[in-house]
């Protein structure tokens, strides 16, 4: 916020009013930010911890407050069913029959935030899952 505001050329006295102001009004809340982008990018983007965690970051929030919201958010989910959903989203119309399908699906997951041996587990088991149907 301060520096938008320095963008937009306000003085350093009137800044310094305004960020006291917000943070009293809880306008200005790192905490309650991290925790409103965790469980956007768990609940609505259905992405994992990592990606979570990045996207908090990158507003400018520490990455210890950063890890409490993830930690805090991610406390009550199955990151394995999120995986196995998002691997069903992304299997809807291909199987997993080939090398490059699964290397690609696997960099997927990664880029979605998800830990890479839950990843690989999540996708060994749809392998398996694959060939005992067949």
């Amino acid at each position: 916020m301060r520096t938008r505001l320095t963008r937009r050329q306000f003085e350093p006295e009137e800044i310094e009013e305004t960020i006291a102001r917000l943070q009293r009004e809880r306008a200005l809340d790192d905490r309650r930010t991290a925790l409103a982008c965790a469980r956007t990018e768990a609940h609505l983007k259905h992405h994992g911890r990592l990606r979570a965690l990045r996207q908090i970051e990158t507003l400018g929030i520490t990455r210890e407050l950063a890890r409490e919201a993830v930690a805090e958010v991610f406390e009550d989910l199955d990151e394995d069913e999120l995986i196995a959903q998002a691997l069903g989203r992304r299997l809807r119309h291909i199987s997993l029959g080939e090398a490059s399908v699964v290397r690609r699906v696997h960099r997927y997951l990664l880029a979605q935030g998800f830990d890479a041996a839950r990843v690989h587990a999540a996708i060994r088991n749809r392998v398996t899952q694959t060939r005992h149907d067949e």
